[in-house]
């Protein structure tokens, strides 16, 4: 477990207080997700950061933490054995993540109105579907139904936070 104030790894799962900052533990022992965390420093994120602010990586690309519970790992892990999840890139939890049977399924179905776009944070692109649409008396609703395919297809797949779309 780390310290969410400081990143202070503390082994002792029965540490009420960090050890170096002294701030207390209890409220992260009892829900035990306090992460993300650096791959590599296994340090907190805030955020989503391109890089991180304690050692100047890219979050995901160390192998020595869990990005869930930022315990160490061995670098040829698949599995994190202190909290069970999948350590390798394709399979990896990321908080926040979009599901891509759910955005190409909007898509097809609502997209006319951008409901996909909506959903995977594109809100502009969104709005300027919806009036699309309107201008065009619903030809212009097309153009949700054909990026609905493309999401299922998987050209079309990140978020407007850059973040991949989970497949199920």
């Amino acid at each position: 477990m780390n310290c969410p104030k400081c990143g202070q790894q503390i082994d002792d799962l029965n540490t009420k207080f960090c050890p170096k900052c002294g701030n207390s533990l209890q409220a992260t022992a009892d829900n035990k997700t306090s992460g993300p965390f650096c791959r590599n420093c296994g340090k907190p994120l805030v955020g989503k950061p391109e890089i991180c602010m304690n050692c100047g990586a890219r979050p995901q690309a160390g192998r020595l933490f869990c990005p869930v519970c930022g315990s160490a790992t061995n670098p040829q892990a698949v599995i994190c054995l202190k909290c069970g999840s999948s350590l390798t890139a394709e399979n990896a939890v990321i908080p926040g993540q979009k599901s891509k049977l759910a955005a190409g399924l909007l898509g097809i179905f609502l997209g006319a109105w951008g409901i996909h776009r909506f959903y995977l944070g594109y809100v502009g692109i969104g709005i300027v579907q919806i009036v699309v649409t309107i201008i065009t008396f619903g030809i212009g609703g097309l153009w949700g139904f054909i990026e609905g395919i493309l999401i299922l297809t998987g050209t079309f797949n990140k978020d407007a936070k850059g973040l991949p779309l989970k497949s199920e």
